[in-house]
């Protein structure tokens, strides 16, 4: 279109000079569309900066350790085999903040002492730019610290009773008589104020009704954007107006607008924990996580664990579609796990389980997110005790990196992996270097990526999707079952218009083939067939 478009221009002016008109014409000059997502289908690794790794000797992970590991998340060559080959990694927050998970920021502006410099942050930039990683931060604006110096101007306008102070009225409030139900509170002692805080009485809810508010929260991001990062990760979207949805969509959609002005490819995903449909709602405004496929009775774990493959199948055709509906620059989201949920390797009874569950979301359209040291099969719930810090424990490297638990975790090592990093990058046949060559088979494909996928079944646990991209057609075909199967191409119905099919890549427990027509399919195993 670009290139029609200055054709046409030269054609006009051409036509112009040559009737002899003497006026100047001031000629736009035409800018090339972006698009906002063309670059935005990657492999994601997410790291809990405190529990990854430490450069320094103090036990919590930082900015310098992330550095220091990056060969084994990028080397510089995706398909290297030696290392994991990811294309973006994902901060949680690392803003100053009296908490050790870092959500409850108390300034903005500032790296916490603990993970670093903003310097460290700028060679981690720097470093992500050399090797085409995108590197985005969490970022939760929703809520602050009581600690940050708004609350506390906030709260001494209040005491106060200083309705000209600009912070007066930068966090949610009401009185006694206002409260609403289904929301939290916390009195400020002395005075009829009772402040919004659904996560915790120490994380005070900002007020978007605010244009100071909102212009606040725009800087932090423009400041990060003119850093060089690549985007955010939006944590707890819908408490911008919680119990609002349409009223926290229209934020977003503000908040992606100006965003998108700064930083036309920039990268943002939004966490809404919800239901499909009102996650849906957000897709208007951003990509947003995929919980639906995630967790031990997601999706996945389901289709892995016996029940019929169709309901996963037909369930990715039917949120892509939702998806796209709603947002035509929109994509899948999917993962397994993260910070707030149990880690996925306890779902199942064996390693093999772990295998399929991967091949299922990372040959998966969109952009999927891996949770760290989940390609070493590490294990942490909440347990008994019901902290979320065991789901947060230190990587396991196998040698002198000096990172410990987060302050809190109460998982027993005798539930724990015992092997390490170091021990499965030595070994072939490791969860690890598995977790490296299917991440490798996603990259050589960008139909699994990008394609439009249309759900495919033969029987209850062999499935897959037939998907279409750029002219070409493939098969991806999974068999969550442990025994093999075999399948006649050439009889099924929805390959009718085919009349060759060939294997591209298989990877899982066994082998894939195909004989006069036929694919036979080894117990938890994917293949990739080409289509003609």
């Amino acid at each position: 279109m670009k290139k029609i478009i200055i054709v046409l221009l030269a054609v006009v002016l051409l036509i112009i000079s040559a009737v002899g008109c003497v006026q100047k014409e001031t000629v736009t000059e035409v800018k090339p569309m972006v698009d906002p997502i063309k670059d935005n289908y990657r492999t994601f690794y997410q790291v809990f900066v405190g529990s990854f790794s430490d450069s320094n000797n103090d036990g919590v992970g930082d900015i310098r350790g992330i550095i220091n590991r990056f060969d084994y998340l990028n080397d510089g060559d995706i398909n290297s085999g030696k290392s994991l080959g990811v294309q973006g990694i994902w901060l949680s927050p690392i803003f100053t903040s009296p908490s050790y998970h870092k959500y409850d920021a108390k300034d903005y502006y500032q790296i916490d002492w603990r993970f670093g410099t903003e310097d460290d942050l700028k060679e981690l930039i720097s470093l992500c730019k050399k090797r085409n990683v995108k590197l985005i931060l969490d970022l939760a604006i929703n809520h602050t610290s009581v600690n940050h110096e708004w609350f506390l101007d906030f709260k001494e306008a209040r005491i106060n009773g200083d309705v000209d102070n600009k912070y007066y009225d930068y966090y949610s409030c009401v009185k006694t008589e206002e409260k609403a139900g289904g929301i939290s509170y916390q009195k400020i002692a002395g005075v009829d104020c009772w402040y919004e805080c659904n996560f915790s009485g120490n994380m005070p809810e900002l007020n978007f009704d605010n244009p100071d508010v909102k212009e606040d929260m725009l800087k932090v991001a423009k400041y990060y954007l003119d850093l060089g990062v690549d985007g955010f990760r939006f944590d707890a979207v819908k408490y911008i107006y919680y119990g609002n949805t349409a009223k926290s969509v229209d934020f977003w959609k503000w908040y992606m607008e100006e965003l998108y002005k700064i930083k036309p490819d920039i990268y943002c995903v939004g966490e809404c924990w919800s239901g499909d449909t009102e996650i849906l709602d957000y897709y208007t405004a951003m990509n947003c996580f995929n919980f639906g496929m995630s967790q031990a009775e997601g999706a996945v774990a389901r289709a892995v664990k016996g029940s019929s493959i169709s309901t996963f199948t037909g369930y990715v055709e039917s949120l892509q579609d939702s998806i796209y509906r709603k947002n035509s620059n929109g994509m899948l989201m999917p993962f397994l796990s993260n910070h707030d949920v149990d880690r996925i390797a306890g779902a199942f009874v064996t390693e093999n389980y772990m295998r399929i569950a991967a091949n299922m979301y990372l040959l998966c359209a969109g952009s999927p997110v891996i949770y760290y040291g989940e390609e070493i099969g590490m294990r942490g719930s909440r347990g008994s005790e019901n902290t979320d810090a065991n789901r947060r424990l230190a990587m396991l490297w196998g040698d002198e990196d000096g990172i410990m638990n987060p302050v809190g975790s109460t998982y027993p090592d005798d539930k724990q992996i015992q092997t390490t990093v170091a021990d499965q990058i030595k070994d072939e046949n490791s969860l690890y270097n598995y977790y490296c060559k299917l991440i490798s088979i996603r990259h050589k494909y960008p139909a699994i990526a990008r394609g439009d996928y249309s759900s495919f079944s033969y029987d209850s646990s062999l499935g897959g999707f037939i998907i279409q991209y750029e002219n070409e057609t493939f098969l991806l075909l999974h068999n969550t079952d442990t025994e093999e199967a075999t399948m006649d191409l050439a009889a099924n119905s929805a390959l009718k218009e085919y009349k060759s099919w060939s294997v591209g890549d298989f990877i899982g427990v066994g082998s894939a083939k195909i004989q006069e027509n036929s694919v036979t399919l080894s117990g938890q195993t994917s293949v990739i067939i080409k289509c003609k």
